[in-house]
């Protein structure tokens, strides 16, 4: 199960919703982050901050291997450190000028990230693809009820009328995000189903939330 200590993983985003040159923000219990993609496929995370003026960092763009802030075009590396500032381009940035950087790993279609150096790989998911993510305003104990089952060791909560359908939450602020599994093996009418039932799943756990609140 995901959680705030160092060193374990947040399953933040799902691999199809990070395509190359691409930049979205993303959550972990560490912080919020700029979850970003380069041109040639590298996955990385860094500070949603740029130190330069505080601008967040997801807003920016992608270009080649660098992540770029949209204010005044700061850019920086998958390792955090400042290599270009456009308004002086023959000044090689100081090693000083650098954002958080964060461990990333991307495994079974799913991007994991690590606030600090976890001691093993992310769980695999084996036999299970990933279809989508939704954010369901409920708690993960609130979606664990109406699906009928806890999560086990990683993460994964089996809906306990449909078995072949999983969920992999995890917490963001007052909401979960929750990546929708299917069995890989599954037919094409069985991921449209799946899909409805991560949906009204979504519906019950919320209004359980609010009946408790």
């Amino acid at each position: 199960m995901p959680s705030d200590t160092a060193g374990s993983w947040t399953p933040v985003a799902l691999s199809a919703d990070l395509p190359p040159a691409t930049v979205i923000p993303a959550w972990t219990p560490a912080g919020s982050i700029a979850l970003w993609r380069s041109q040639w496929g590298r996955a990385s995370a860094s500070s949603d901050r740029c130190p330069h003026r505080g601008m967040r960092l997801s807003h920016g763009f992608v270009r080649g291997e660098v992540l770029s802030c949209i204010y005044h075009g700061w850019s920086y590396s998958p390792a955090g450190g400042c290599v270009r500032i456009p308004a002086h381009p023959d000044l090689v940035p100081p090693e000083t000028i650098r954002v958080a950087v964060q461990t990333v790993e991307e495994l079974d279609g799913v991007i994991w990230v690590a606030a600090g150096q976890p001691a093993t790989q992310p769980p695999r998911l084996g036999d299970l693809i990933p279809l989508r993510s939704l954010t369901a305003e409920a708690g993960i104990a609130e979606i664990e009820a109406v699906a009928g089952a806890k999560a086990n060791a990683d993460g994964l909560i089996s809906v306990a009328d449909y078995p072949w359908v999983r969920l992999l939450p995890t917490p963001q602020g007052d909401c979960t995000l929750v990546h929708l599994l299917i069995e890989q093996s599954r037919s094409i009418e069985d991921r449209v189903a799946a899909s409805r039932i991560a949906e009204a799943l979504r519906r019950r756990a919320e209004a359980r939330q609010k009946e408790a609140a």
